[in-house]
């Protein structure tokens, strides 16, 4: 079986990556969490009338930001138990009694919707919607006298997380401005894909063009002047079959040494790959070049809205 390669064009952009954190902790950010579903907490909001800043708060805390066990094996952000009449999934664990039975979701998404529910539907919190929207912290301190948990700080815990990471800007209905950018990051692109890829040899075309698979599909590496318009031409193919396998728009411009993907992507990565860690400067176009997924499977697998982008440190899973 062929050996993956990595050519000596790509080395020195090899290099760009290793003062880099590569193998950051297998942890999403706090500020990551907030990127992934401001959007979804803003959405509640106007559908069901909770501040989008207590629901953020209340699942940055009660899932560690996404990262606790609930929350990963689950989809449960919210920490909601079963109660009576609960006839979906289920998920048990330790919690305050041995093995208690908690809410298993098949997104996110539909955790945030069921805790938008259990608010609206139970008499206990119905006060708490005579408070303005943009009060946070009536709502927080609401929550606590209507019994939605036993800690006594869980207000001042509340209020805490919305002020340090401005969270009250949501209330607004509006997405904010997209948090830690960095204008001194380079444009990897296609390129640094190459270079992180696992390129097998794959022998060359009729036309001499050397070929490569990574996950099992075929592909080759730019060069300069290529436009998807020349590669199709030259390797018989049609245009739009490449604009289409590479996730990409017309208005695409090829770089040398860019990933160009001659086949329809998996629906996976091989399965040595589990998981990724967004490292600075990725989109998750460039991702799904890197392990040769299609992007709409990546935003499915990972629950994330199409469009969507994910900043340094989002755990993204690959199968």
């Amino acid at each position: 079986m062929a050996k993956p390669i990595l050519t000596s064009a790509f080395l020195f952009l090899a290099c760009l990556f290793c003062n880099e954190n590569i193998f950051a902790q297998d942890r999403i950010s706090t500020e990551a969490y907030i990127d992934l579903y401001k959007g979804i907490a803003i959405d509640k909001m106007k559908e069901y009338r909770i501040p989008a800043s207590i629901t953020l708060a209340q699942g940055i805390l009660e899932s560690g930001s996404g990262n606790s066990r609930l929350a990963q094996k689950a989809n449960n952000h919210f920490g909601i138990k079963c109660h009576a009449g609960w006839t979906g999934k289920t998920f048990y664990m330790d919690d305050d009694a041995k093995d208690e039975c908690f809410r298993k979701y098949d997104k996110a998404e539909d955790s945030y919707r069921d805790h938008s529910l259990f608010l609206t539907q139970r008499g206990r919190y119905s006060f708490l919607f005579e408070y303005d929207i943009k009060d946070y912290k009536s709502w927080a301190k609401g929550l606590k006298k209507a019994g939605y948990a036993t800690n006594p700080k869980y207000p001042e815990l509340l209020i805490r997380i919305i002020e340090k990471y401005d969270l009250a800007q949501y209330d607004s209905g509006k997405l904010g401005k997209k948090r830690h950018t960095d204008k001194n990051v380079p444009d990897l692109s296609g390129i640094a894909a190459a270079v992180t890829a696992e390129l097998v040899n794959a022998g060359t075309s009729k036309s001499g063009r050397e070929l490569f698979t990574n996950n099992g599909v075929k592909l080759i590496l730019a060069k300069e002047g290529d436009t998807y318009y020349t590669i199709a031409s030259e390797l018989d193919i049609y245009s739009w079959q490449l604009f289409t396998y590479n996730d990409v728009d017309k208005k695409h411009t090829v770089e040398a040494g860019e990933l160009v993907y001659l086949e329809k992507k998996k629906r996976k990565a091989d399965k040595k790959y589990e998981v990724h860690i967004v490292r600075q400067g990725e989109s998750l176009q460039m991702i799904s070049q890197i392990y040769g997924i299609k992007l709409k499977r990546l935003y499915k697998m990972n629950n994330l809205p199409e469009g969507i982008q994910v900043v340094t440190g989002t755990k993204l899973k690959l199968r």
